[in-house]
């Protein structure tokens, strides 16, 4: 199979495979693909040299850890201010775990992870700190349904 960046059908198999469970052995994606350990070894490493795979992780019950409440914050960004440097800072705020800019209004959404409702106001506090963002909207997670990953 030469690096040529295209998928083939047994390339998703073993992605769809590794999508329901990263710490899935190459033994058990062999026998499922029906191929060898050795070449399934050899696509999953090309697949994490093509940028396919980007990495693996851990999927974390976070009530358990105390932060139970989950939002997602609309920002609404000052308009003479880079969406960089709005999405950096807001990185630097540990309760958001992820920040994606949309088009349209609002500008960008971020997801937070709160231990109780008082810590929401916090964190709006600290997001619009500088005038950087001028405009907030909080959305409370009332639950989920995920596809993929924990959706056993």
């Amino acid at each position: 199979m030469a690096d040529t960046g295209t998928l083939d059908d047994l390339d998703r198999e073993i992605l769809t495979l590794l999508i329901e469970d990263g710490r899935r052995s190459l033994v058990d994606i062999a026998e499922r693909v029906s191929l060898s350990p050795a070449p399934v070894k050899r696509r999953v490493e090309r697949l994490e040299r093509l940028g396919v795979i980007t990495g693996y992780t851990a999927l974390v019950d976070h009530s358990k850890l105390g932060a139970g409440l989950e939002a997602f914050v609309e920002l609404r960004f000052a308009g003479d201010i880079s969406v960089e440097e709005v999405t950096d800072a807001m990185m630097r705020i540990p309760e958001v775990q992820e920040i994606v800019t949309v088009a349209g209004d609002p500008d960008a959404l971020a997801r937070v992870r709160l231990t109780n409702v008082a810590q929401v106001r916090d964190v709006i506090d600290r997001m619009r700190e500088g005038g950087r963002v001028i405009g907030t909207k909080t959305l409370m997670v009332l639950g989920r349904k995920r596809r993929g990953p924990g959706s056993r």
